[in-house]
């Protein structure tokens, strides 16, 4: 670990030494970040570095974080709709599993780390971030409640013609969330493969089915 931190902050010395006859231009400080990271992370398990590796959307939103400004309309427009055309929709054309299923994926947080098996089932880890089920006295507010989220927004029946809109766009939330909200910091759980079809189908149940505690 010592060895780990003496190279990443090898780029930081460099940097300094240098800026005694020069100022160091934003370039600069990228590259320099981008070293330190690289150097402080390694390959373990199936925690690959290419987890380091920004899309688009990251680097627009990265930039647009560090510069304290909104991100330019026209980008963030375009940003959706890219992410809106990853939606995978459900194979079987069925959009609720079990809801029962879904709460314990909701309540996991497993999965993903240095110590899981490839290709073990993950959790998604909802609860971090929002509150769902009633009865749950330990959760984020990082994301607004979902409490009565499918009784709120009128749905009796998530088959019917009426409740399409919404049951539709729950499901591209959850597959993209990018692509309803450019820089949105909700995990792409569909598209970057954190859950599976089957598992969305579950957490959508959860959300949406009437019979669900959390629609009651």
């Amino acid at each position: 670990m010592k060895k780990t931190m003496k190279f990443a902050i090898l780029p930081l010395a460099a940097l300094v030494l240098a800026g005694c006859t020069s100022s160091p231009s934003g370039a600069d400080y990228d590259k320099m970040t981008a070293d330190v990271v690289k150097a402080s992370f390694q390959d373990r398990g199936i925690a690959k570095l290419d987890r380091l590796q920004q899309d688009d959307a990251n680097r627009e939103c990265s930039a647009a974080d560090v510069a304290g400004k909104p991100l330019d309309e026209k980008v963030a427009k375009a940003i959706e709709e890219a992410n809106l055309k990853t939606v995978k929709w459900p194979s079987d054309g069925k959009f609720l599993g079990d809801w029962k299923e879904g709460e314990r994926i909701a309540q996991s947080g497993r999965g993903l780390t240095w110590s899981d098996a490839a290709g073990s089932a993950n959790g998604g880890n909802c609860y971090n971030c929002h509150m769902i089920g009633k009865e749950e006295i330990s959760f984020g507010n990082l994301g607004p409640s979902l409490y009565n989220y499918g009784k709120l927004r009128g749905v009796t029946d998530p088959n019917a013609a009426a409740s399409k809109a919404i049951v539709e766009y729950t499901w591209g939330k959850l597959w993209n969330a990018r692509a309803y909200n450019a820089c949105s910091q909700m995990p792409r759980a569909g598209h970057m493969g954190i859950l599976s079809e089957k598992q969305i189908q579950h957490v959508m149940a959860l959300l949406l089915d009437p019979a669900s505690p959390v629609n009651k």
